[in-house]
């Protein structure tokens, strides 16, 4: 069953950040990650605004999810955001067929 990181990023220092974002792609892809969303555009549809980076990654299992965030790689890569941006990561199990109504 697919796991999903999802993260909420206020950057504060982009220059730093961006040492950040070239440092991930490599050791997500090692964890068998990938990117579903990546930034970009957002609209708020309903509650307070949402002005925050958002970040999704897509695993293959839960588990490896979190053996990636606690990787040496990804704690390299982290030292990069710790300065640069103000950060809530949650993780969460996806669904292992589609979601009926």
């Amino acid at each position: 069953m697919p796991a999903y990181i999802i993260a909420f990023i206020d950057v504060t220092d982009s220059e730093r950040y961006a040492q950040y974002m070239q440092l991930t792609p490599a050791a997500i892809a090692q964890y068998g990650g990938k990117f579903i969303v990546r930034g970009g555009e957002n609209l708020t549809l309903e509650g307070p605004p949402e002005n925050r980076r958002i970040v999704v990654l897509e695993f293959p299992t839960f588990e490896q999810a979190k053996t990636f965030f606690d990787s040496p790689e990804y704690r390299h890569a982290k030292s990069f955001r710790e300065g640069a941006a103000r950060a809530s990561f949650i993780l969460v199990n996806g669904s292992a067929s589609p979601i009926s109504t």
